[in-house]
């Protein structure tokens, strides 16, 4: 651009346009920096900073009647017969029942009070008074449905925010089951099919509550036979990494960055962190995928994984 025109400045008289650019450098140099969004959803630094209290990845259909052993581990990790449960049964087309369900399992556990967060429209996450609720809470428990329907009533409103900070202050344990559990990642998978080999078109992604950004979660994992749509998720985001959680088994983070395997199933591990080769930007939609040198761990009652070093902590004898 010729010196004349750049300091001409604008046909209303303003300052020449050199000398605005100067002025608005000048103020972005003392405004404090911004990390890039997905700096905060990347394994370059361990969880243990922004992850205190546990979160709790169910994969659906969780023992209710006999032994209990996974809601066990939540109540006990909300503080036992000091427990303040909060119920958020959004995701369910019957909030009400499911609500009640679970309700009456943590009385019969003795817990100190149990609140049903019957959120049925965002106004309500919104509410202040929706927040009072859950402040005095230990334990926070969404249940199963459709988890596009409980991020489309609870992401991104103060309630989720609220939630996030009380996990990420070591002060609330969340428990997620099945769609409750499909939102803990930043990116999730909202549906898909199952019976293919991997492909783009096999799985339906959206966006979850971002409360361990580093994962990508899929539930029912071996008895839907999901391993392709995990995969194909994975291949999507290669910077995740993927985590499959059969029913009744449940995926304990901690706040170092561990993740521990309770009940009766397993946890697929998928990590493509030395993935040499992805033809995801080359082929159809339906076209299957070639992904190479993709590590797959599969780890059963206390199978312990690391999130930062991306490795098996406790091998299964």
């Amino acid at each position: 651009m010729p010196a004349q025109a750049w300091n001409r400045g604008i046909q209303s008289g303003g300052p020449p346009l050199r000398e605005r650019l100067e002025r608005l450098i000048r103020l972005a140099s003392q405004l404090p920096s911004m990390p890039h969004l997905e700096e905060h959803n990347t394994l370059e630094s361990p969880l243990s900073p922004s992850l205190k209290a546990a979160v709790m990845a169910i994969g659906g259909a969780e023992d209710k009647v006999g032994e209990r052993s996974i809601l066990k581990t939540f109540f006990n990790r909300a503080g036992a017969a000091d427990a303040r449960v909060a119920i958020i049964p959004s995701a369910s087309r019957e909030p009400e029942i499911i609500g009640q369900i679970y309700h009456q399992i943590f009385e019969e556990m003795g817990a100190k009070s149990i609140d049903i967060l019957d959120i049925r429209n965002r106004r309500e996450s919104e509410d202040p008074r929706m927040q009072e609720r859950l402040e005095d809470c230990t334990g926070a428990f969404m249940t199963g449905g459709d988890q596009l329907r409980l991020c489309a009533l609870i992401a991104e409103t103060p309630l989720a925010l609220q939630i996030q900070k009380r996990v990420r202050s070591g002060q609330l344990v969340l428990a997620g089951t099945s769609a409750g559990a499909a939102v803990m990642g930043y990116n999730m998978i909202s549906g898909g099919a199952s019976g293919e080999p991997p492909n783009r078109g096999l799985v339906d992604l959206g966006t979850g509550l971002g409360i361990i950004p580093e994962v990508i979660v899929d539930q029912h994992f071996h008895n839907r036979n999901r391993m392709a749509r995990l995969m194909s998720a994975v291949a999507a985001f290669p910077e995740r990494i993927g985590i499959g959680i059969d029913e009744d088994t449940c995926a304990v983070f901690e706040g170092d960055g561990t993740l521990q395997v309770v009940g009766k199933g397993t946890v697929t591990v998928v990590d493509p962190g030395e993935v040499s080769y992805n033809s995801r930007a080359q082929v159809g939609e339906q076209d299957p995928l070639s992904i190479c040198n993709l590590k797959v761990h599969i780890l059963s009652q206390g199978g312990r994984y690391s999130l930062y070093k991306r490795a098996v902590l406790q091998q299964i004898i």
